[in-house]
Formats: C-alpha cells, sequence, structure tokens
C-alpha cells in the first residue's frame, strides 16, 4: 500500500465537504488501489493545522468543526497561527497540493513545489488564469490537473484534453458555465427580481462570497480562459472581455453596501428580459471561444438554441470541433454545489495518486 500526503489548502465549504469526502472513501480505495489518502496539513488565510506523519481524524473533525462555526486555524489550541501553507508540507515527501482556496498569488509556489516533485489540484482558478507563463509552468507535462475550474465536477477539462489529445482540432466553444449566472437567468426569466434572486443566490452559497465576482462576469472569463489556454490559445485575461451585470460606480462600494442598493438594478433587467420574451428569445450569459477571439456576455438566443433549454444551476459545454462538425459535443448538468464540486476535485486527487503507485 501506498501513502498519498495531501495538503489543503481553503477550509470553506467546498473544502469541508472534499475532507469529509476523502474521509468517507478512504478505505475503498485502499482496497481498490492499494493507495492510501492522507492529510499532513490544513491551511486557511488565518494559519495551518499540520503533521508531517498524517493528522488524526480525530483532529480534522474538530478543526471542519471549527472552521463551521467561522473560526480560523489558527486559533486551534494545535494550530500555528500566521503561518503559511508552505509550513504544512513535509521536509522528505512530496505530495497532492489541494487548492479550493479564492487566493492569487499562489501560482510561483505552486511551480516550485512541483519542482520538487509534488503535484497540484485546482479548484481555484486564479492561477490558472494568471500569466500564460504561469500556466504553462503549472500545466506541463501534467502536474496540474484542475476539472473543478470549469463545471464544478462536469467532466468538461477532461473532454477538451481528450479531444485534443486525439488529434481533434477545436472550432468554436460555447458555454453557458456559470451555475450563479444561470440560477440568476431562470429566475429573472420566471418574474423574480434581480435583487431578490441575488440574495436567495448567495444564502444558498451559489456565489462567491462576494457576489460581484460572478456578476462582474470575471469568474466565466477566467473559465474561459483557462479552455482557451488547454487548447493551447497563449492569451491573457485581457483577451476576453465580460460584460458585468451591475455599473462599475458598484464596483467600487463595499459588499454590504453593494447587497443593500441591489434593488437599483432591478428595472434594467426586467426591461431586458420583457424584451428577451417579446422576441421569443431566451436572456443567458454564454462565452464564446474560437481561434480568433472570445466573448463574454448576455445573449438573447434563440429557443431552439441548445443553451436556451437550461433552467436553474446546470452548465451546458458545446464543443464545435473538426470531427463534431455537424452536431456538437455536449456535456451538460450541475455548474454549482458544493458536493459536486468538491467530488470534481476529489476525483483529480485519485487520478493523481494513482499516476504515483
Amino acid at each position: 500500500m501506498k501513502q498519498i500526503f495531501l495538503v489543503q489548502i481553503g477550509i470553506g465549504g467546498v473544502g469541508r465537504e472534499l475532507v469529509e469526502q476523502v474521509l468517507s472513501v478512504r478505505k475503498a480505495l485502499i482496497s481498490r488501489y492499494a493507495i492510501e489518502l492522507k492529510y499532513v496539513g490544513l491551511a486557511d488565510s488565518s494559519g495551518v493545522l499540520r503533521s508531517p506523519t498524517g493528522l488524526s481524524d480525530d483532529a480534522i473533525r474538530a478543526a471542519l468543526a471549527h472552521k463551521a462555526a467561522g473560526g480560523g486555524l489558527g486559533e486551534l489550541p494545535e494550530g500555528e497561527a500566521g503561518q503559511a501553507w508552505q509550513s504544512a508540507l513535509p521536509s522528505d515527501q512530496p505530495v497532492i497540493l489541494i487548492d479550493l482556496s479564492a487566493a492569487s498569488g499562489q501560482e510561483t509556489g505552486f511551480v516550485e513545489q512541483i519542482a520538487a516533485g509534488s503535484r497540484v489540484v485546482l479548484a481555484n482558478k486564479k492561477p490558472l488564469s494568471a500569466a500564460w507563463a504561469d500556466f504553462v509552468a503549472l500545466t506541463q507535462h501534467g502536474a496540474t490537473r484542475y476539472e473543478a475550474t470549469a463545471g464544478a465536477g462536469l467532466p468538461v477539462i477532461s473532454t477538451l484534453q481528450a479531444l485534443l489529445d486525439s488529434g481533434d482540432s477545436i472550432t468554436k466553444i460555447e458555454a453557458a458555465m456559470s451555475g450563479t449566472l444561470g440560477y440568476l437567468c431562470s429566475e429573472l426569466e420566471a418574474g423574480v427580481a434581480l435583487s431578490t434572486a441575488v440574495r436567495a443566490a448567495h444564502r444558498m452559497g451559489y456565489t462567491e462570497p462576494d457576489p460581484r465576482d460572478d456578476l462582474s462576469g470575471a469568474d466565466v472569463a477566467r473559465k474561459a480562459l483557462i479552455l482557451a489556454r488547454t487548447c493551447g490559445l497563449p492569451w491573457e485575461m485581457a483577451n476576453i472581455p465580460a460584460e458585468p451585470w451591475f455599473p462599475a460606480a458598484m464596483a467600487e462600494v463595499s459588499r454590504n453596501e453593494f447587497m443593500d442598493r441591489l434593488e437599483e438594478l432591478d428595472a434594467a433587467f426586467a426591461a431586458r428580459v420583457a424584451e428577451a420574451k417579446e422576441q421569443g428569445a431566451a436572456l443567458r450569459y454564454v462565452a464564446t471561444i474560437t481561434p480568433e477571439g472570445a466573448s463574454v456576455g448576455l445573449r438573447m438566443l434563440p429557443a431552439e438554441h441548445p443553451l436556451a433549454s437550461l433552467r436553474g444551476a446546470d452548465n451546458l459545454f458545446s464543443f464545435t470541433t473538426a470531427r463534431y462538425a455537424e452536431r456538437p459535443l455536449v456535456v451538460r448538468g450541475p455548474g454549482a454545489g458544493q458536493a459536486v464540486t468538491a467530488a470534481g476535485v476529489l476525483g483529480d486527487i485519485v487520478a493523481t495518486a494513482r499516476e504515483w503507485v
């Protein structure tokens, strides 16, 4: 049996769900693949919890309960306040580094650890949407898996990579890939005010902690950039303009003030929904990627368009390729939710671990 050491960054909702899933499948993985997944470190913005020989289940569950109650790892008796995730790395063993945070600037540290023999699994999109050179350094030779960066647990990245690895070429990717914005579009079509829908999505955990990270279109643009880069396109974020759902002035206020002022957006969006209905169309937030360029924004789609049939938080990815020219290959399913996102990350962890056996 081979022990695989894990260091996880981010113990929020998805992070806690992932830890629970890892603990629940551990015995099955030992039986199936002779692999034992063992946490040696957990890290959040307050500090780390670590053990070079492996954290006990009791210590892990106490940490999860403390986090669920709003505490930080650095506040635990066994925690180390103010320490970065690097302090949780064992000195003599490679690990699988798992990033479920929304932190920026992690890419340099990850590249250093890859050079030292570790591997990386990402749900955090920011390392892959930093500079093109960082994307290459992270992903070359398959050192980083990142299925959950687009489509939560859906097999989107793996499908795209399989198409490319088999010699196919991408003509167009068209996607509604924000469960949050898909949910909002469905609520708007049902006659719900945007302000009401945004607050409900935030309460259910569909949005980022600051909903403007979704409503700005930046999150969709990051996903589009990751898909484009997976296709080998050496683009930067500036190559993918995104249409925001709010005026520039509302980007400058605090999150709480933004949430209080959501009613200011209701009339404009009600008018756009009414216009779409008059034309027999559906309003969807769509990313379109071709070798020539990309766009991200609200579009009125004819009723027969595949994306027009989406409801709720479902995502849909349509791949038009040299082989799938007349009928695109489509991946569709839930694009938000803690359980499915964590499952996508766990799938990457297991695939990485099996490569080490």
